[in-house]
C-alpha cells in the first residue's frame, strides 16, 4: 500500500489528469503531472509539473524518482519511452496501452476473449482498401489504426465510388462495417491490486460528430439486457491484462447483442457522472486501486443521473452568462476545466444532473 503523503505521477495534462489529481488530493496524496504541453490544466491543481517531451529519457527518469507510482490519463502516451521510468510502478501496466493504441490489436484482443466487434479488415496500403470493401461491404468506416479519438482520423464510406475518391493518408488503417445499433453504452470497471473487481452502472451514451455529448444512468431495458455479456468481456479483459485501475469498454447495443467498439485503459468521459452520482467516483477508485487501497462502493447515489458535455461550438446555446442559472438549480453540478481557448469540438466542461426521487 502506498501511504497518503506520497506523490502520484500522472502522464498527460488534460481534464482527466486534473480530475485524477483532485481525487488524489482528497485522499491525502500529492500529484505530479508530466506533459509536453506547457498549458496543462491538470498542472494547475498539482503540486509539481514537469513539462518535457515523451522521448526525453532524462526528464522521465527524474520524474519517476519523485513518484511512488505513475499512472496515465490518456491512451496515446508512447510506450517505448516508459522504460526510462525504471523501477517505479506504472499502473495500469503498459501492456494495456500497447493494445488500446492499435485498433487491430484491440479487436483481436476482444475477439480472443470472446467479444464481438463489427466485421473488419486491415488496410495497410491503397490496394488493401478494395480487398477490405469486398470482404466487409458498404457502408463502413475507415479509421486510422493509431491516434484517432473523438471522431478524428475517420472517414465514412457509403459506396465503392466514394472509396475511390478518397485520398488516403500514408499510415496503417482499418475498415469496419457500419453497425446497425439501437444505442451506445459503456462498461466501466475498476480492478484493485488484490484482484477485486467492481462495476459502475453502465451509462447510455449519445455522440454527436464522434464526440460524447450526453450520458445517462440507469440505461434503457435493451442495454440492461445486454449488460451481463458486456461486463463479462470487461472482466475478462481486466484479468487478462492483470489490470490495476479503471478500464472502460464501449459497446453498441444491437438486435444481435452487444458489439464491442473500443477499449480505453483509463478513466472515461462517460464516467464523469460518478463524481456526484456514485458513492465512489471513477477517479477516486482509480487512485485507490493504484495505491493498493480497498475499492469504494460504486452504487448509484441518486435515482437517475445525467451528464452533458460542454463542447466548444456545439448547439447547447450555453454562454458564460448561463452558468449562474445552471448553478442556481441544486440538481445541477457544474465542472469547468479551465481551458482558456474555446474551439469547435473541444471539451470545455460538463454538467451532471441528479434526480434524487
Amino acid at each position: 500500500m502506498i501511504p497518503p503523503g506520497e506523490t502520484i505521477g500522472i502522464l498527460g495534462g488534460g481534464q482527466l489528469g486534473r480530475m485524477l489529481a483532485m481525487a488524489a488530493a482528497q485522499l491525502g496524496y500529492r500529484a505530479h503531472v508530466y506533459a509536453p504541453e506547457a498549458d496543462s490544466i491538470a498542472a494547475e491543481v498539482c503540486g509539481d509539473f514537469t513539462c518535457a517531451g515523451w522521448y526525453d529519457g532524462e526528464a522521465l527518469a527524474k520524474f519517476a524518482k519523485a513518484c511512488a507510482v505513475v499512472t496515465y490519463e490518456f491512451e496515446n502516451v508512447p510506450v517505448p519511452p516508459l522504460a526510462a521510468l525504471g523501477a517505479t510502478a506504472v499502473l495500469p501496466g503498459p501492456n494495456a496501452l500497447e493494445i488500446a493504441q492499435d485498433r487491430v490489436s484491440e479487436k483481436r484482443f476482444a475477439e480472443k476473449l470472446g467479444g464481438c466487434p463489427a466485421k473488419w479488415a486491415q488496410v495497410d496500403g491503397p490496394g488493401d482498401l478494395d480487398v477490405a470493401l469486398a470482404a466487409v461491404g458498404t457502408p463502413g468506416i475507415l479509421k486510422t489504426r493509431r491516434d484517432g479519438y473523438d471522431g478524428k482520423g475517420q472517414w465514412r464510406i457509403a459506396s465503392d465510388d466514394e472509396a475511390k475518391a478518397l485520398e488516403l493518408p500514408s499510415k496503417p488503417l482499418v475498415y469496419e462495417a457500419l453497425v446497425d445499433f439501437a444505442c451506445e453504452f459503456s462498461v466501466i470497471v475498476v480492478r484493485g491490486a488484490d484482484g477485486d473487481v467492481r462495476f459502475w452502472d453502465s451509462a447510455q451514451n449519445v455522440h454527436k460528430g464522434g464526440i460524447l455529448a450526453h450520458s445517462a444512468v440507469p440505461a434503457s431495458a435493451l442495454v440492461l439486457a445486454q449488460l451481463g455479456e458486456a461486463r463479462d468481456l470487461a472482466a475478462k479483459a481486466a484479468a487478462a491484462l492483470d489490470y490495476v485501475g479503471v478500464l472502460t469498454l464501449e459497446f453498441f447495443a444491437t438486435a444481435q447483442g452487444p458489439v464491442f467498439n473500443e477499449m480505453a485503459p483509463r478513466v472515461h468521459n462517460s464516467g464523469h457522472w460518478t463524481i456526484e452520482g456514485a458513492v465512489t467516483s471513477q477517479f477516486e477508485n482509480h487512485i485507490r486501486a493504484i495505491c493498493g487501497l480497498p475499492l469504494g462502493d460504486t452504487a448509484l447515489a441518486a435515482k437517475r443521473v445525467e451528464m452533458r458535455n460542454v463542447i466548444g461550438g456545439d448547439d447547447t446555446g450555453w454562454a458564460a452568462e448561463d452558468w449562474a442559472a445552471i448553478l442556481g438549480d441544486p440538481a445541477n453540478h457544474l465542472h469547468l476545466y479551465g481551458k482558456a481557448a474555446v474551439r469547435p469540438g473541444r471539451k470545455m466542461g460538463h454538467v451532471t444532473r441528479l434526480t434524487l426521487s
